[in-house]
């Protein structure tokens, strides 16, 4: 928490234990959700004052310009179902990491952290062009009202009634019933408090897979 990190000692850490250190916190900090609104934008603004208190010279443009990324990385570094053999993985949000502290340059793609993508390391363009296909074919299986959802949902938080009045409809059980349902079915939208589903202050934002599949939507727009 916090005061743990408050108290933790830098003294004789590598600079690869520094930002594996950096990594961890702000991974648990916006695990824990302790924002009300606008949760991953205020962990942003939180970690480059705290970067900026203890020496490193950092700034928002990262941010600005990978806000996707750094939201979905933060989603992998949490995210486990043991059933599908699928753990956190750290290493996405620790490129951004590097970037932003060391100036260096690695390739930031939301599409690198979909579950099964092809290694970033992997030059075999046959397999880049096979799973990339494979995802193309998902995205066209998806229902007319799932895609409108994720449309409407985009990067940001919404109610049940935030989501029908964006795509225009007023019958809460057939919305329920034919769109948000089947997209959270497909792994696409979430709860944002799952362990309360009739939380005061409910929201449904898209997983990784569905910003990747929002990406592609807009994208043939």
């Amino acid at each position: 928490d916090i005061q743990q990190e408050k108290d933790f000692n830098y003294k004789g850490l590598s600079t690869d234990e520094i930002i594996s250190h950096i990594v961890d916190f702000v991974t648990l900090l916006w695990q824990n959700h302790p924002f009300r609104e606008g949760n991953t934008r205020t962990t942003a603004v939180f970690v480059i004052k705290y970067l900026r208190s203890i020496g490193f010279k950092v700034d928002n443009d990262l941010f600005a310009d990978n806000s996707w990324y750094f939201r979905n990385a933060l989603v992998r570094a949490n995210y486990r179902n043991p059933s599908k053999g699928i753990e956190p993985n750290k290493s996405f949000l620790i490129r951004f990491f590097r970037n932003l502290m060391l100036g260096e340059h690695h390739e930031l793609k939301n599409r690198y952290m979909l579950i099964g993508y092809a290694d970033v390391g992997d030059t075999h363009t046959s397999t880049h062009t096979s799973t990339h296909t494979s995802f193309d074919e998902t995205v066209s299986t998806l229902s007319e009202n799932i895609k409108r959802l994720v449309i409407a949902i985009g990067t940001d938080e919404k109610s049940v009634k935030e989501m029908m009045e964006a795509v225009g409809l007023k019958n809460r059980p057939n919305f329920l019933e034919y769109s948000l349902t089947p997209a959270i079915t497909e792994g696409l939208v979430k709860m944002k408090f799952p362990n309360s589903p009739h939380h005061p202050r409910q929201k449904y934002l898209l997983t990784v897979k569905g910003l990747a599949v929002y990406d592609e939507c807009v994208k043939s727009m």
